[in-house]
């Protein structure tokens, strides 16, 4: 089933990818059962596009990065870079393409060593992606820093130095640094001032556009999404529950969970706002199945059959998908 490529070659391509944490208890913390952090989640990205995986807090998104990356193991599933399956190999194996997969933090100061300079940190990248002349390594360092909007001499002081903004900067030229052509940005402009953040947002658009960088952009800011993102995946307790264009989502979204995540950014006092998107009085039944719709208690439009299956990606439009029951029985 196509997820959003159309005539296009992904660059990444993720199916069936699961991770599970196990749940301990008692005096030997024997496990009793199982957090299902990643449940069966499929998606592309193409290449010199942006892919936004939104969701609340908890829904799994930053363990699908720490998954991409090779931070953490997947227990099933394909995770298929230039049509190269990164699950199974090893560390030594994938250690090459750290090169072509980067990622830029929620943290700007924490993800920057404090006892490095700015430009040690650029350096490092810049030393690993072949430019041995200390020289080159220099000058190279000078156009990763004017590249993402900072002056040379930032080169030579220390990340306390600057601003949560600049700080990011420096990130993200940290990143360029190897010349990656997969970037993760993990909540990249949660830290930072609105007003920074719309500079940041530029910034990766315009990069985007000069280097023919492809993004998995996570967030939780939808506003920010629907600016930046091509193609945007609503995450729900592990799986996928909409997949869609940007432009399709945000103007006709399909799953209740969707609805009630686009309610949450509008206007107070505007008539959908004021559309009720809350759990039913009956929230407090539970599931007859463990295979029932995570979101059933919550759904305001949930039915007897949703509490015995949550369903598959079932396509509803031109390259719109949904997990939902309600849509697929219409």
């Amino acid at each position: 089933m196509n997820r959003g490529t159309g005539q296009d070659t992904p660059l990444l391509q993720v199916r069936g990818l699961k991770k599970y944490f196990p749940i301990r208890r008692g005096m030997l913390q024997k496990a009793v059962s199982n957090m299902k952090a990643v449940d069966g989640v499929d998606f592309d990205i193409v290449q010199g596009q942006t892919l936004g995986l939104v969701g609340e807090s908890g829904c799994g998104k930053t363990t699908v990065a720490r998954l991409l990356l090779h931070l953490l193991t997947a227990d099933a599933g394909e995770i298929r870079y230039k049509n190269q399956n990164l699950v199974n190999l090893t560390e030594r194996q994938f250690k090459p393409l750290r090169r072509e997969i980067q990622i830029v933090f929620q943290d700007p100061y924490s993800s920057l060593n404090p006892r490095m300079t700015v430009g040690a940190s650029i350096g490092e990248g810049v030393r690993i992606a072949g430019t041995v002349d200390r020289n080159a390594r220099q000058k190279r360092i000078g156009q990763l820093l004017d590249m993402v909007g900072m002056p040379t001499a930032s080169a030579d002081r220390y990340p306390h130095e600057f601003s949560g903004g600049q700080r990011q900067r420096v990130g993200i030229a940290r990143a360029l640094s190897v010349d990656p052509s997969l970037i993760i940005c993990d909540e990249p402009v949660s830290a930072l001032d609105v007003s920074i953040q719309a500079q940041i947002i530029n910034l990766l658009k315009d990069l985007q556009a000069e280097l023919g960088l492809s993004y998995l952009f996570i967030s939780h800011d939808l506003n920010v999404v629907s600016y930046l993102c091509n193609r945007v995946c609503v995450m729900y307790q592990g799986k996928i529950v909409e997949s869609a264009p940007a432009a399709d989502l945000f103007d006709q979204p399909r799953h209740p969970y969707t609805h009630a995540l686009l309610a949450s950014i509008l206007e107070p006092g505007s008539e959908a706002a004021d559309t009720e998107q809350t759990a039913t009085p009956e929230d407090s039944r539970t599931p007859d199945s463990p295979a029932a719709c995570a979101y059933y208690a919550h759904c305001p439009e949930s039915t007897a059959h949703c509490a015995q299956s949550s369903g598959s990606l079932v396509r509803v439009a031109e390259d719109h998908y949904v997990r939902c029951q309600p849509t697929e029985t219409e």
